[in-house]
């Protein structure tokens, strides 16, 4: 196996070295001085076909130009308070390093509402944290733990997560799109928490679905997973929702949730896009108004996984009042 992939990898670096500019630029500023490193992300998530390796990451380069993704990171959200909105319904942060040094992202799943702006502004605000990581937290970590660190960790809370889900698996599916097909195989592993019956459900009938590869980075947890989770991070890295038994997304009155605006990572984030947008463009205030990025179409996969979640959500619907008991959290088994 290793021969065949090293001669995959030989075959798309060869391809890739036919490109030109524009597309050039963009692929430097993906690969960020690691081309290796990205040709074999992209020949996982195409089990080593490298035609299809090929075509997926053409497909992106083409779809970054026609988005000018490569100057995201320069495009502010403004105001502030439309962008502290965005941070109170699409729950995301940053808590830490794992042990190995790679970042340990949250994501409250069960909680987010994406209510209180257009998709534009989620969508824009997810590209944003995705080349964030991509050109400052990697890099950063990998400086830190003086080795080359390429995916991060991702603790998924399912706290609050209900029948109504159903009116955010648009949202959802479209950060999800976005992420399989131009940002592969940046996550190791996806860790499950504090997930109620209602996401037992769904799992029980997507898990089939999934390929191999993609279950193994999926780890559903018992519970807030602080004992298993402190195996591959140390206190201080946790998610906030993960230090107490029994504490949902709670969070101790001295600290600041790792969602919130406040909180020194969106902080630095922030000010760092105002910064980048400055530097391009000396006059003028800031301008407002959101991107407005394609989304990728999904592969027939993920396609089809979408399709069976709304479908296992609408059945649920229908059980009557008996499911009002689904929602008391339950221990669930490992994948």
């Amino acid at each position: 196996m290793a021969a065949a992939s090293e001669e995959a990898i030989k075959q798309f670096s060869a391809l890739m070295e036919q490109l030109e500019e524009p597309l050039k630029t963009t692929f430097q500023h993906v690969h960020q001085g690691y081309p290796r490193g990205t040709l074999v992300r992209f020949l996982k998530a195409r089990e080593w076909n490298v035609p299809k390796a090929h075509k997926m990451l053409m497909d992106s380069l083409n779809w970054r130009l026609q988005n000018e993704i490569d100057t995201v990171l320069a495009k502010p959200i403004v105001p502030s308070d439309l962008y502290r909105s965005i941070r109170d319904t699409l729950l995301v942060g940053l808590t830490g390093y794992s042990k190995q040094g790679q970042p340990v992202y949250a994501f409250g799943v069960g909680l987010s509402t994406f209510d209180k702006a257009s998709v534009h502004y989620y969508l824009q605000s997810h590209i944003q944290m995705n080349e964030y990581r991509d050109r400052v937290v990697l890099p950063g970590a990998s400086e830190m733990f003086a080795k080359q660190i390429n995916t991060c960790l991702k603790v998924m809370d399912m706290t609050g997560l209900k029948l109504s889900a159903l009116n955010q698996i648009k949202m959802l599916s479209t950060i999800t799109a976005v992420d399989d097909l131009n940002y592969p195989e940046k996550t190791e592993t996806y860790y499950i928490v504090n997930a109620p019956y209602v996401f037992s459900a769904c799992w029980k009938v997507v898990k089939p679905l999934l390929q191999e590869r993609t279950k193994k980075k999926i780890k559903v947890l018992s519970g807030p997973g602080r004992d298993e989770l402190l195996k591959v991070m140390d206190y201080q890295s946790l998610p906030h929702f993960c230090k107490r038994e029994g504490s949902g997304s709670g969070s101790s009155s001295d600290e600041v949730d790792c969602y919130s605006y406040d909180h020194p990572f969106h902080q630095q984030l922030y000010n760092f896009v105002k910064q980048q947008a400055l530097s391009q463009d000396t006059v003028g205030p800031l301008k407002q108004g959101s991107m407005h990025v394609k989304v990728p179409t999904p592969d027939l996969e993920e396609a089809k996984i979408i399709e069976t979640i709304e479908s296992e959500l609408n059945n649920l619907r229908g059980g009557g009042d008996g499911i009002s008991r689904s929602f008391n959290r339950i221990t669930i088994e490992g994948p």
